[in-house]
């Protein structure tokens, strides 16, 4: 029950903050089936590699430096940005603009660096958790659960986006309703 109230947190802090930005990665996720499974692939590889990262961050990093966590992060995921597109453009060099683009949406998703913080802090309440091992397990589980949420959105996607719903609730105001019920039902099954 962890990791679905965890992946509701992640997927509603992302539709927030993103929005802010002009783009949401779930709502690029969710507007064609190409676009799924391109960025939730490229999700799960940042949140899977993310996470072993801050393993080795979190056992290296002294404890009076541990306010720079989310310094180290953001660097973590950007040479994770850097060596993905290198390795993208060293492999195919044509894929590189039509695949790039994932690499770009997701690369400093809330998803991303939500996950990191989330999978600290639950190292920090059960040290059993605290392996290599435990750390790559929950990055691989964020990046299913972001598959599986925008899964849920892409079922909704079409019909909220419709004529049918007034001009001035939809999108984004629709999207943000839908959560909040699809979250208080998974929140009732905790």
């Amino acid at each position: 029950m962890f990791l679905i109230t965890d992946l509701i947190a992640l997927l509603s802090v992302n539709l927030i903050l993103m929005q802010a930005l002009g783009t949401s990665t779930i709502f690029i996720a969710a507007g064609s089936r190409k676009n799924l499974v391109g960025t939730a692939f490229v999700i799960t590889l940042f949140t899977t590699a993310g996470s072993a990262a801050a393993y080795f961050i979190n056992k290296q990093l002294p404890e009076k430096y541990a306010d720079f966590t989310l310094v180290f992060y953001t660097i973590t995921v950007g040479i994770l940005y850097i060596l993905l597109l290198t390795l993208l453009y060293f492999v195919s060099k044509g894929k590189l603009s039509s695949y790039g683009k994932y690499i770009h949406v997701s690369a400093f998703n809330c998803a991303v660096m939500g996950t990191l913080f989330t999978i600290t802090g639950r190292a920090a309440e059960a040290p059993s958790f605290a392996t290599l091992s435990g750390y790559i397990r929950a990055g691989l589980e964020a990046g299913v659960g972001f598959i599986l949420a925008a899964l849920i959105l892409t079922a909704a996607y079409r019909k909220l986006n419709s004529v049918k719903v007034p001009a001035s609730f939809r999108g984004f105001p629709a999207m943000l309703v839908y959560l909040g019920i699809i979250s208080m039902a998974v929140y009732s099954l905790k």
